[in-house]
């Protein structure tokens, strides 16, 4: 088992700590989030806290999970060691800025987790490799290799589409609640649709995406109707559009 220590103990780290500690592995948070890392040891008691270095000092790997705003202030001031291994889960800090930051170590990746990666289903993309990351979090979540970084930092554009699809289904859902007079019973039925039919499409890459939307947007259908609907009010050019903005800012930080 791994010695495991998070630098920010905030929504993102707090995941990680507690998947890794069900896992058997010994894991650390810093004080920084005093909330965050004492709901933590409440919850499992073997969980240490300690001050940054602390952190650094009783950790073989160290994730970095701070805004990216305030890492600077406090990574570079740390002491790292040369055998240790180093994941950042910030937006927008490059590789190089790391390898800086946290020298002598040089086993550096970044990932990007969302919370539910403690049940399982998370898929990390882990750039330039994800083999500190596949020992830890796979098999019940899936690590996606991306050795270049200047495509990983793509998939941090493509993750900002989890609020666009919130966004769609609360919309839906607001419009069921108002035309059948139960807000929440049609939040229910908008969610529990939508979640159950992405978990029984297989995640292989074979284009499933397309395969199981054109399986619904037959002819005559109600569900072609709405594709066609959405595409003509332009806001699947308006999705790409977004797109492409966030990653260009993702491709300027």
């Amino acid at each position: 088992m791994s010695r495991v220590g998070f630098i920010g103990t905030g929504h993102i780290a707090a995941p990680m700590a507690r998947f890794l500690v069900r896992k058997g592995h010994d894991v650390i948070v810093s004080e920084r989030n005093a909330v965050v890392a004492g709901a933590l040891v409440a919850a499992f008691p073997e969980i240490k806290i300690a001050d940054n270095q602390g952190v650094v000092d009783n950790a073989d790997i160290v994730f970095l999970c701070m805004r990216p705003h305030i890492w600077g202030d406090v990574v570079p001031g740390l002491t790292f060691r040369a055998d240790q291994q180093i994941v950042s889960v910030m937006a927008g800090v490059t590789l190089a800025e790391l390898r800086t930051a946290c020298a002598p170590a040089s086993q550096i990746s970044m990932t990007i987790p969302i919370g539910f990666l403690e049940f399982g289903g998370c898929p990390l993309p882990a750039c330039p490799d994800g083999e500190t990351l596949g020992a830890l979090f796979a098999p019940e979540n899936p690590v996606l290799p991306v050795p270049d970084e200047a495509a990983f930092t793509q998939h941090f554009a493509a993750s900002a589409m989890l609020s666009a699809v919130l966004g769609v289904m609360e919309e839906g859902a607001d419009w069921l609640g108002a035309t059948t007079g139960d807000r929440k019973q049609a939040e229910v039925y908008v969610a529990a649709l939508i979640s159950g039919f992405l978990a029984d499409m297989p995640k292989d890459g074979q284009a499933r995406l397309a395969e199981y939307k054109n399986g619904l947007a037959t002819k005559g259908t109600l569900n072609l109707q709405m594709v066609e609907g959405l595409e003509d009010g332009g806001a699947i050019e308006t999705l790409r559009t977004t797109l492409t903005e966030i990653g260009k800012r993702m491709t300027l930080t």
